[in-house]
């Protein structure tokens, strides 16, 4: 009798019952919502040069050192396996000119992803995620932006056990200092970690806040935050992340001692996490990484992105037991383009971009700190046929072939969202 061949361990075969839950309801409603929000699609290939993913993840982190799947090809070229989207997007990125392009950039991908590890509840070494990335921006409303449509992605799920952790871990200009102090603890409290810490010490001190043993983490408790060794510069930064998600209603809470895995993570970095805890409970997790571009030869250029397992998404949408809303897929690209004058209330007119989303209307705004007639200039490029001028003294709606509205900020959802989500 023949031998009878098992899928390899730790992959999985997506069968006929499980697409209309994994396609029809929860890749359909992605591409919905990242519609709505500005996002093109891209893919890269399935395998890249090895030493983007040790140039960007950095040599020392568990993805390069115990994860992934490298070959060596008939030309003895080195090739891995993608084990994480944002490096691809960013080496497309830079390779195809997209710099020269409106920026931010707005992608994101859905793509298998390749991880030699123990499988996981939910994580395999074969996995889907969906891989979203803003590059070419450094403003703190598109981190807030990032994270509330993934916030939003859950909510349309009916996905609720869970909960949003946020940090700030600096830069190259703060992070230095900060590490010095974080050297000088664990060299006092050594006794206190484990194996697993100590090894994750010598490659990056920050990796040690990574490490899940109970006994560990109760100890770190007690190391020096990298929030109270924030520049003045990345804490208004971080401010700014905060003052946007509270302006769209986003939960969060401010977690010291997450850092994230990889190298190129720079200030802002969050997690979504199921209430039950523990590293099999992340749902997605981002940051920023406003070195990673020049890195792999581009120019200086910031961006922010998250990935997110589609397994874990899907198990967490069936133990929600919610159906999925329905969605029109016929929306066009864009209809209101925000433009705001008046920095000191930029977090309220945003605010009413994203009513404006709940209603189904596609929107967007510049996040490249334009002038106001530069911020005219991206209207025109988007397509948007209706305007929200947000300037000093008033708001108004500039419509085609009709004389600017003068509005109340807090009335543009309403008057726009009954009329352009029909």
């Amino acid at each position: 009798m023949a031998e009878r061949f098992q899928a390899p361990r730790g992959t999985h075969d997506i069968l006929p019952a499980d697409q209309p839950v994994w396609f029809d309801t929860i890749v359909a409603t992605i591409e919905e919502l990242v519609r709505l929000y500005g996002y093109r699609r891209i893919q890269t290939p399935t395998f890249e040069d090895t030493d983007l993913f040790q140039r960007t993840s950095g040599s020392g982190s568990d993805v390069v050192q115990k994860e992934m799947y490298t070959f060596t090809d008939r030309s003895d070229r080195s090739l891995t396996l993608r084990p994480e989207g944002t490096a691809p997007v960013c080496r497309a990125y830079v390779e195809h000119g997209m710099h020269r392009e409106p920026q931010p950039v707005k992608l994101y991908t859905f793509a298998p992803m390749f991880r030699y590890a123990a499988p996981q509840k939910g994580r395999y070494r074969e996995h889907w995620q969906l891989s979203l990335e803003a590059i070419g921006s450094a403003d703190p409303a598109i981190d807030a932006e990032v994270i509330q449509l993934y916030r939003r992605l859950l909510d349309e799920l009916g996905i609720t056990d869970f909960r949003l952790e946020l940090n700030s871990i600096g830069d190259s200009a703060c992070r230095p200092a900060y590490i010095e102090r974080l050297n000088a603890w664990l060299d006092a409290n050594v006794d206190r970690l484990d194996a697993e810490a100590r090894e994750k010490r010598s490659t990056n001190p920050l990796r040690v806040f990574d490490v899940k043993t109970p006994f560990v983490r109760e100890a770190l408790k007690d190391a020096p935050k990298i929030g109270d060794s924030l520049c003045d510069e990345c804490r208004e930064h971080f401010a700014g992340v905060c003052t946007y998600l509270d302006a769209y209603g986003v939960e969060y809470e401010v977690e010291p001692t997450l850092v994230r895995g990889l190298d190129y993570y720079t200030r802002t970095t969050w997690e979504f996490v199921g209430l039950e805890g523990g590293a099999q409970s992340t749902l997605s997790g981002g940051g920023r990484y406003d070195r990673l571009v020049d890195q792999i030869g581009g120019p200086p250029t910031p961006g922010i992105g998250f990935g997110a397992g589609l397994e874990r998404l899907q198990e967490a949408y069936r133990e929600a037991r919610e159906p999925a809303a329905s969605f029109d897929p016929g929306r066009r690209a864009a209809q209101v383009f925000f433009v705001v004058e008046d920095a000191a209330s930029r977090a309220r007119v945003l605010a009413q971009m994203m009513a404006l989303r709940d209603r189904g209307v596609v929107c967007d705004a510049d996040y490249a700190g334009r002038s106001l007639k530069g911020q005219m200039t991206q209207a025109g490029r988007s397509g948007a046929p209706v305007l929200v001028i947000a300037g000093h003294d008033a708001v108004r709606i500039r419509r085609p072939g009709r004389d600017d509205e003068p509005v109340e900020l807090e009335r543009v959802a309403e008057l726009l969202g009954d009329t352009l989500s029909s």
